[in-house]
């Protein structure tokens, strides 16, 4: 099932009793140091005056002591003492949880990446399994670790970001807290030392933490929360028949070839499909008498995976005419949108073979064509 169309009255009760089993609450932000674990811990608190029976499954202090001084009174369950690159780190011990059974376990860092020998590869696996058990889980996430936004957080802030979460895992949360603080503010808790220490702080502020990434990033938290309230409310207006402007549904097509740009590409019309509460499809076509190298065969596969983490319909189809092909698969699929990557071809390649852009273009009638620039992958 797709996540980018409206679902249905059945869908979203079955969602509800999913959500009645256990709940996934997640405190968002921009950056680190906004005082997301503040929040979770503040809140984690308050449980436990209405007698919520509350622990701690891991928790990243970072030496900062307002957030240790919260954390006194909450149990702590025993972390997993696991070596790795010649230093033990403390993980989360799933197993430790499951037999601990509480109402609620908090779980810092959400996109944090396991080391090698755990039962999962990401943190944000653990916390499904203990979601799936029936235990009610509070995380903390920074917005730039989002997959779809990969590509534009590395443009604006020149760092690319390797620890991702997939969108779904924001989208089936139960409750998305947006913890917001602003850019000056931030700035200035890193100059106080209460973020990081002094000369990690600096090198911070002349980095990643400049005004005007603090600022981008904290316009994609506010967007991202913005787009799970929309989400929500309608899912509220649809479940309990409330008549509404409907919209026209959107059907956002990315054709991709086995280029590395093609992640760029699947990311944006993600994007897209999201805002516009759309359908996300992703087309490839291969050339029939042409076999692929390993390396190209390789990139294609990394890339039809990629959609599909981001719950793109994927259609894969052999033709001659690649352009022929992509225009009929928009047809058939009544794309209103189609998103295509800027040609590598040379002038000369396109005057011996032509341009698959300008056939799409001249060819299709009922949708609008979007050409990103091929600026991102280089």
């Amino acid at each position: 099932m797709s996540d980018y169309r409206r679902r249905t009255s059945e869908e979203v009760l079955r969602q509800i009793e999913r959500l009645k089993k256990a709940r996934h609450k997640i405190f968002l932000g921009a950056a680190a140091g906004v005082g997301k674990t503040y929040a979770m811990l503040r809140e984690a608190r308050s449980l436990r005056e209405s007698g919520i029976d509350v622990v701690a499954g891991v928790i990243d202090t970072h030496g900062r002591q307002e957030t240790a001084e919260l954390l006194e009174g909450i149990e702590l369950l025993p972390a997993l003492e696991v070596p790795y690159n010649g230093i033990v780190r403390q993980e989360l011990d799933v197993e430790a949880v499951l037999r601990r059974q509480p109402d609620v376990v908090l779980v810092d860092e959400l996109a944090h990446q396991n080391p090698p020998g755990l039962r999962h590869e990401k943190r944000y696996e653990d916390v499904e399994e203990i979601l799936a058990v029936g235990i009610n889980v509070h995380s903390t996430l920074n917005v730039q670790h989002l997959q779809s936004l990969n590509d534009i957080v590395a443009q604006v802030t020149g760092v690319r970001v390797r620890e991702t979460v997939p969108d779904s895992v924001v989208a089936e949360a139960t409750e998305l807290r947006l913890i917001d603080l602003a850019p000056d503010a931030l700035v200035e808790r890193l100059r106080q030392g209460k973020v990081y220490p002094a000369a990690e702080a600096r090198r911070a502020l002349e980095n990643f933490f400049r005004i005007g990434n603090l600022t981008a990033l904290r316009e994609l938290a506010l967007r991202t929360v913005a787009d799970e309230t929309e989400s929500d409310l309608d899912d509220y207006m649809r479940l309990h028949h409330i008549e509404g402007p409907w919209q026209t549904k959107e059907r956002v097509l990315v054709c991709v070839t086995a280029a590395p740009s093609g992640q760029v590409l699947i990311r944006r019309g993600y994007r897209m499909a999201r805002r516009l509460k759309g359908d996300f499809l992703v087309a490839t076509v291969q050339k029939p008498d042409r076999a692929p190298g390993l390396k190209e065969a390789q990139q294609r596969d990394l890339n039809l995976r990629l959609a599909r983490e981001l719950g793109a319909t994927v259609i894969q189809e052999e033709d001659i005419d690649i352009a022929r092909r992509l225009v009929a698969i928009a047809k058939e699929v009544r794309a209103t949108q189609i998103i295509l990557g800027e040609s590598q071809r040379s002038r000369w390649e396109e005057r011996l073979r032509g341009s698959i852009i300008e056939r799409i273009l001249r060819e299709t009638r009922d949708a609008d064509v979007l050409i990103i620039a091929s600026r991102a992958s280089r």
